[in-house]
């Protein structure tokens, strides 16, 4: 076998990996690997407009397909840059491979130019992370890195090469099957607790199923067997804001999200439950509230790969630790075997319709020009739905209006930040979705503050002739954090007025994107459709009320049996201990 350079043995092997996508930004410190991405043409490479929005559109990419992102940044600030974007995949549990070039071994600890310890700075926002000196050791590297990044729990792996190992020589090896000596997941769950958990189901006279991006990760087939799992028991269903699209929205037993801006029925139900049956979901504080009134008198089955996430928050009763897909098929398994009869869960149904009555999501419209912002969702939800499009999101109020009003049937079309909560998410996340899905509907549902966070990747989408639309709801203010301001501050917004924002219709057409203004009620569904017909990328400025708020919603602090309801206008103080929680 001829020898070949560090830059040469990198390509070849992410090629062998089944690569085809990868985002990044060159630089001094990763020439050789652009030279070596120049004199092939299996990888596609997509030079973003900076390194975090190469990381949101490698996580945007793997939530869309399910296949990892990878990430090519040069050494210090590139690393640097791309650190939100490795700790927001941690959090959510996204399979992401980052690598980053280094300064030579030799200058190594020298501070030398554009020197950083990123090995050091990622320790601890990433799954695993390497540092590798030796050319021999970059093939069974990398193909470990996928190996870590992909099983379990999913994760962002970082390999970081210098860049004389990049232009050192080696002999490729054999194309040995991914593996890691010692890590070792478990992805099989113990019988025994499958056979507890169902006899505990078919018992229990309150059931709720509280399933997470657990589900979404597995892939496709375990949100199958939810779906199956619900119709055998009948049991009602609720999701995390990472879990929407698992259990389809127009299902009946759906209850919709829940937690700090969940539904009434869906967070009384968890507060009234006698079972609880966590699926992939990690009792984040969205949503469990208030700890010692968390569900009170429920029994707790935790499912989940990640043993570190296990009574973590919340003490369960019965834990198992395993490949979430697999646990549910043991448990329709079992509860078939058993021959459990479907439960009467009749007088639980009648409370939960009861509690359904409240219509939480409503909202008032006082003037009929006025767009109200969960009005805009709607509609927007309204055009699409039939083409069933990958939506994504900013991080605001904007989100929780998406995640409340807009439907989804199926995983893997919900794309936002959860776990971290990054402005700048959702626009570089949608280009990642499209490079994945080149003939789907792509949107990014956003807010005027938080898409300025990554608006240079406007030109990303032109270059590569992305057709993303994107579709501000634009009231003016970073309207979460004046949201909160009202409620616990009274009233004083500190800073959280945009004072000068951009003219977003010009701003989209220097970029080479198509422009549309909405700012009546009447102008909503026809900019709507104007900004469907367009083939290419579309950026909506869609005017809507400046002070309204997200409702439903449990204060910081607060119980689920203590939901704010009205979209009032209301202003407060809260004590120093649930500010502390905002």
């Amino acid at each position: 076998m001829t020898e070949k350079s560090g830059a040469d043995i990198l390509i070849e092997t992410l090629c062998d990996l089944g690569v085809e996508v990868v985002f990044g930004y060159p630089g001094g410190a990763v020439l050789p690997i652009y030279d070596a991405i120049f004199k092939q043409d299996r990888i596609k490479h997509i030079l973003v407009r900076h390194e975090q929005a190469a990381t949101h559109a490698a996580e945007g990419y793997a939530r869309a397909t399910g296949k990892p992102g990878v990430v090519l940044v040069t050494s210090g600030p590139g690393a640097t840059n791309a650190v939100t974007g490795i700790t927001d995949a941690l959090m959510d549990s996204i399979p992401m491979v980052v690598i980053t070039g280094q300064v030579p071994t030799g200058l190594i600890g020298t501070d030398a130019f554009q020197e950083a310890d990123t090995v050091g700075i990622t320790r601890h926002c990433s799954k695993h992370n390497y540092l590798v000196k030796d050319p021999a050791r970059l093939e069974p590297t990398i193909r470990e890195a996928f190996y870590i990044a992909t099983s379990g729990r999913p994760g962002p792996v970082v390999i970081d090469i210098p860049k004389d190992v990049q232009v050192a020589t080696a002999r490729r090896g054999e194309n040995a099957p991914i593996s890691h000596k010692t890590y070792r997941p478990q992805v099989e769950p113990d019988a025994a607790a499958i056979e507890r958990a169902v006899d505990m189901l078919a018992a229990a006279e309150r059931p709720i199923f509280y399933t997470g991006g657990g589900i979404i990760n597995s892939g496709p087939e375990a949100a199958r067997l939810l779906r199956q799992l619900a119709e055998i028991t009948g049991a009602p269903v609720t999701s995390t804001l990472m879990g929407l699209g698992a259990f389809p929205a127009s299902d009946e037993k759906w209850l919709g999200m829940l937690g700090m801006h969940g539904t009434y029925e869906a967070n009384m139900a968890m507060n009234k439950a006698d079972l609880i049956i966590a699926l992939g979901a990690r009792f984040d504080d969205r949503v469990t509230g208030r700890l010692d009134a968390f569900s009170p008198n429920s029994a707790k089955i935790h499912v989940d790969i990640d043993r570190s996430s296990i009574n973590k928050n919340v003490r369960v009763d019965l834990p198992i630790v395993a490949d979430v897909g697999r646990a549910i098929q043991a448990m329709i398994d079992a509860y078939q075997r058993r021959k459990h009869p479907r439960p009467d869960l009749s007088e639980w149904w009648n409370r939960i319709l009861g509690w359904r009555q409240t219509h939480c999501l409503d909202f008032q419209e006082a003037d009929p020009k006025v767009i109200m912002p969960q009005r805009a969702i709607r509609a927007l939800w309204e055009a699409t739905k039939d083409r069933a499009p990958i939506v994504t999101t900013e991080v605001g109020q904007h989100q929780m209006w998406a995640a409340q009003h807009f439907d989804f049937e199926d995983p893997n079309k919900w794309l936002t930040s959860g776990g971290l909560g990054t402005m700048g998410y959702g626009l570089p996340a949608a280009i990642g979705a499209q490079l994945g899905h080149p003939d789907a509907l792509v949107i990014d549902i956003a807010g005027e503050a938080s898409i300025q966070m990554n608006i240079q990747e406007l030109a990303t989408a032109t270059q590569y002739r992305l057709p993303v639309k994107i579709f501000i709801l634009n009231n003016e203010y970073m309207g979460m954090v004046r949201q909160w301001q009202q409620l616990t501050y009274q009233s004083r917004y500190s800073e959280s007025y945009s004072d000068a924002l951009p003219d977003f219709v010009k701003l989209a057409e220097a970029y080479g994107w198509k422009g549309v203004r909405i700012e009546t009620r009447d102008q909503l569904d026809a900019g709507i459709a104007e900004m469907l017909a367009h083939d290419g990328p579309v950026l909506v400025d869609c005017r809507v009320a400046k002070l309204a708020n997200c409702f439903p919603m449990i204060p910081s602090g607060a119980a689920h049996t203590e939901m704010l309801l009205q979209s009032a206008e209301v202003s407060g103080e809260m004590d120093d201990e649930a500010k502390a929680l905002v």
